[in-house]
């Protein structure tokens, strides 16, 4: 079993370090008056890990299935629900693939593969919330 860690230490008002892996980042507060841009908000982020790891699986795929693309583009959409503890009751998942329309079922086969086998964040926020995909595709 392979485990993960992370620390977050304070480092003023609702501004945070979070250190993993020999790197560190800034978080902050979604609701905080941090207008620096010197930071993500714990809930964005969980938004790009799922866009990460499912962008991730589906540009490892089509090249094993020969499929040329030229960009892949993730984007994340998400509702929060309006009661305490808020949390995204949905979120819709586009990708945006610069590949000809021809290779539309490879990319749809892809993008199964990694919202259903692969992908574990989609596997963990799919038991929170309702995840839909959409394809685009930009040959």
């Amino acid at each position: 079993m392979s485990t993960n860690s992370v620390d977050v230490e304070w480092k003023q008002g609702l501004t945070f370090e979070a250190h993993q892996q020999g790197r560190s980042y800034t978080l902050v507060s979604s609701t905080s008056d941090d207008d620096t841009g010197m930071g993500i908000g714990p809930k964005q982020m969980l938004l790009s890990a799922l866009a990460g790891c499912t962008g991730m699986d589906v540009a490892a795929m089509l090249p094993k299935m020969r499929v040329p693309f030229t960009s892949l583009l993730v984007r994340v959409s998400a509702e929060l629900t309006e009661e305490h503890p808020k949390v995204y009751s949905t979120m819709h998942v586009v990708y945006e693939v610069g590949a000809d329309e021809s290779f539309r079922t490879q990319v749809e086969s892809a993008v199964e593969k990694s919202t259903t086998k692969y992908c574990g964040v989609n596997a963990m926020l799919g038991k929170a919330a309702t995840i839909t995909h959409e394809i685009v595709m930009l040959g």
